[in-house]
């Protein structure tokens, strides 16, 4: 039911946009209100989840280390893995945003005759995530062309590396078959791997199906169905230049594909997707583990509460301490 009920979902979407374009002829309302809708959810509700997190307060040193802290001068320090400084945070996060370097070290832990509890390499979910994403990212900015009159030269030779091994007419883009392939392995690997789908739930399913049908109605466009990408043009223009208009006849399945990634960016800010924000964000990230050479006050401290040093304690429970048999620096 966990994979079930998204997957009815994102046809259900489908289906509503075929309906609503096709028979009820809302051609306005799927490329024009929606859009417009969804770009104000995506943005304004990332604006606000960026900043409710970064109100809240961190009232400790908590990054996540594994390795080395800085100690003594004779003791090698591992900089980026137990940053001290800014640069070292900065070096940190660069890694981990842009080549998932925490996700490239992942182990698989796996128990076998003995019994004997193995470590191994993980990194195919690192190459998938990694092939995924930016693929995703190519596929963003090569859509770019569609929003300007003058398309950049960048975007030419983007384009131009996508289709380095040209197949046939019109060109085959190499990141549409990645970002399709990677997305279905994240998918089966949730449905396979038996541990991985015990803590699986809908809201990991969903984006996963959505993703999919956008790139599939995306694919099916280009290589399969007829679309108008003269008017499609000047529709996408118009929004960008807050002076849509739809002409003729573009294709049911141009509103379908739209639909679904209108669907993606209003989901997007309430969902776990919104990782690419939060990663930013992120205290066990963005911090140095500096503690032993800066004192951190607690945001949350009381200026009315006076602090209780040990000596003020043990003055206080000497008596009961002594009768315990408890340890105590003054007799």
């Amino acid at each position: 039911m966990r994979v079930l009920y998204p997957f009815i979902a994102v046809l259900a979407l489908v289906a509503i946009a075929f309906l609503g374009v096709k028979v009820a002829g809302l051609q306005y309302l799927f490329g024009v209100v929606f859009p417009y809708l969804a770009f104000a959810m995506f943005v304004g509700g990332f604006i606000a989840k960026v900043l409710g997190w970064a109100k809240s307060p961190v009232p400790f040193r908590i990054p996540t280390t594994c390795g080395q802290a800085n100690s003594l001068k004779f003791i090698e320090q591992n900089k980026l893995d137990c940053p001290s400084t800014f640069w070292g945070v900065t070096g940190r996060m660069l890694l981990e945003v842009f080549l998932f370097r925490s996700l490239f070290r992942n182990t698989k832990a796996e128990i076998h005759d003995g019994p004997k509890l193995v470590y191994g390499s993980s990194k195919y979910l690192w190459l998938f995530g990694l092939l995924f994403h930016y693929s995703f990212l190519v596929i963003v900015i090569r859509h770019m062309r569609l929003f300007v009159g003058h398309v950049p030269g960048f975007l030419h030779t983007l384009e131009a590396g996508d289709a380095l091994f040209q197949v046939g007419a019109p060109l085959l883009y190499q990141s549409d078959i990645i970002f399709v392939l990677a997305a279905t392995f994240l998918f089966l690997r949730r449905l396979i791997n038996a541990n991985v789908r015990y803590i699986s739930l809908p809201a990991d399913y969903f984006p996963l199906f959505l993703i999919l049908a956008i790139g599939i109605t995306g694919i099916l466009m280009r290589y399969v169905l007829r679309v108008d990408v003269v008017n499609i043009k000047q529709l996408a223009v118009g929004l960008a230049t807050f002076s849509p208009v739809i002409h003729g006849e573009i294709g049911t399945v141009f509103f379908i594909h739209v639909f679904l990634v209108c669907t993606l960016m209003a989901y997007f800010p309430f969902s776990k997707l919104m990782h690419m924000g939060g990663v930013w964000m992120s205290p066990t990230r963005n911090m140095a583990n500096n503690s032993r050479m800066v004192r951190h006050i607690n945001p949350w401290n009381d200026p009315n509460i006076k602090p209780h040093s040990y000596a003020d304690y043990e003055d206080e429970f000497r008596e009961f301490m002594t009768g315990a048999n408890i340890p105590v620096e003054k007799e």
